[in-house]
């Protein structure tokens, strides 16, 4: 356990493991979770993370999206790394600094997830006990969410099946009736 400095005014320190998580941009799945033992730089555990995802998907990742505290590094593998960096961007013409800008917001996305993962899904509090505990729950807490997400989007497509059967239902005995009398 480590005592890791947060920065905030409600919240200056947390006390664990720091984690790194991997996501895919557009559908939040979680494809990487590693754990780090002590409070390393974010620099310093990016490429953990990426290796992780990397076993886990079986596919290398072209491009990796992160916050400014992974300055340092451009590339990591064949991975690049696109850093949101308004300053070192004034070379770039309009409509890369427009995309550029729009895969920089797609980042903002992982701060809800990680949200999620400490409320709903037992990763705010650890009772595993040591470094295999935490590691675990870790684990556990990501395969909660993405089987809680693929369990809500097969409710919703069961959800529009059966209000299509329901349309289609009323409307054969509707057509029934108009034609019995």
């Amino acid at each position: 356990m480590a005592c890791i400095a947060k920065g905030k005014a409600h919240k200056p320190y947390e006390f664990g493991c720091k984690i790194g998580i991997a996501t895919l941009p557009k559908s939040n799945v979680i494809v990487g979770i590693a754990h780090f033992l002590g409070n390393p730089h974010d620099s310093q555990t990016l490429e953990a993370t990426l290796q992780q995802a990397q076993a886990l998907c079986g596919k290398t990742f072209q491009t990796a999206i992160v916050d400014r505290g992974y300055a340092g590094k451009r590339k990591v593998g064949e991975t690049e790394i696109i850093l949101p960096s308004p300053q070192k961007d004034k070379h770039l013409n309009t409509y890369q600094k427009r995309k550029k800008r729009k895969q920089c917001r797609s980042r903002s996305a992982v701060e809800p997830v990680i949200g999620h993962l400490k409320a709903e899904h037992r990763l705010k509090r650890n009772f595993l006990k040591g470094v295999l505990g935490d590691k675990i729950n870790a684990w556990l807490a990501a395969a909660a969410f993405n089987v809680r997400k693929w369990l809500n989007r097969f409710l919703f497509c069961l959800q529009k099946i059966f209000t299509f059967c329901q349309i289609f239902a009323s409307n054969l005995f509707q057509l029934k009736l108009k034609t019995t009398f």
